[in-house]
């Protein structure tokens, strides 16, 4: 039989077996709304793809390229021993970063200040907190997920991890902090250990809350509010100890955990030893020396 249109039905004969002819009806309001709205979060999705892979990877490629010009900046202002200004401008680079743990590639320029600006480079230095070396608490805040992301892996340091800080003259090393639950007994126990060597709790033990450093640990998660974190005496008010009687002090900051800024990972190091350049005139001798030591892992 031949098919034949009838207004907006299509109409077909028998097939070859015999079937009883069929309606062919186009799709109804409901299968149009969750088609519409499958679309509308394909769409969505994608976005979201596509923001992911730009802060993961080509925020890293910008960043990295920003960090490679600042690392040629500081060496030619160091090669030509041109000193920095006493008052660090925003953005600009002064110091370097080093975590041997991480291998001998990771190294970061720090930057003045913790705005965009300087944290797009690398680590940024919160203004204000004192300069490496100095008494006090040396401030330091980095991004943990793209835009280079200095700072994803600072969870998996542990106490006495070695941090070293290089300036125009010297090489500041820092050791992570005992954790919490590491205080007690630390004396005796893993405060023994070569790698160390340097490291106390920082507790007064004539205090049942250990003093000014009571409060202070290797690794502490907190509320993005806590800016004490970087006070001169972490979670301390700022005058509770004269800048002579502070320890010198290294805090590194990051959101956490991972891919979300609910809180704030933070590190707590204490200064073990300044090497100047004229001893050692690369960081790669310093870390042997201090590997030859037992001060590095």
């Amino acid at each position: 039989m031949p098919t034949r249109y009838d207004g907006d039905r299509d109409y077909e004969g028998p097939d070859s077996a015999g079937a009883v002819a069929t309606e062919r009806r186009g799709p109804g309001g409901g299968a149009t709304a969750v088609r519409t709205i499958g679309e509308i979060l394909i769409t969505a999705g994608l976005v979201v793809l596509l923001f992911v892979v730009y802060e993961l990877y080509i925020t890293d490629i910008f960043s990295a390229n920003k960090q490679a010009n600042a690392n040629t900046v500081l060496d030619d202002e160091w090669k030509n021993d041109r000193t920095l200004h006493p008052d660090l401008v925003e953005g600009q680079a002064f110091a370097r970063m080093y975590i041997p743990e991480f291998g001998a590639d990771y190294h970061f320029t720090i930057q003045e200040g913790t705005t965009e600006k300087s944290l797009v480079v690398g680590p940024g230095h919160y203004v204000g907190t004192p300069l490496p070396g100095e008494p006090g608490n040396f401030a330091v805040a980095g991004h943990r997920v793209g835009k280079g992301a200095p700072f994803n892996d600072l969870d998996e340091l542990h106490s006495c991890s070695a941090i070293i800080i290089e300036t125009h003259t010297d090489f500041y090393v820092y050791k992570v902090l005992p954790y919490e639950d590491e205080q007690k007994g630390w004396e005796t126990g893993k405060g023994q250990q070569p790698d160390c060597r340097g490291v106390s709790t920082l507790r007064d033990p004539n205090q049942p809350d250990g003093g000014a450093y009571g409060k202070t640990v290797g690794r502490k998660v907190v509320a993005p509010n806590r800016g004490d974190a970087t006070n001169p005496v972490p979670y301390q008010p700022k005058d509770i100890l004269p800048a002579a009687g502070q320890v010198s002090l290294l805090t590194l900051t990051t959101c956490h955990p991972q891919f979300s800024a609910r809180e704030r990972l933070i590190i707590h190091s204490v200064l073990t030893r300044q090497v100047a350049k004229t001893e050692v005139g690369t960081i790669a001798e310093l870390t042997e020396k201090l590997k030859t030591a037992g001060e590095t892992r």
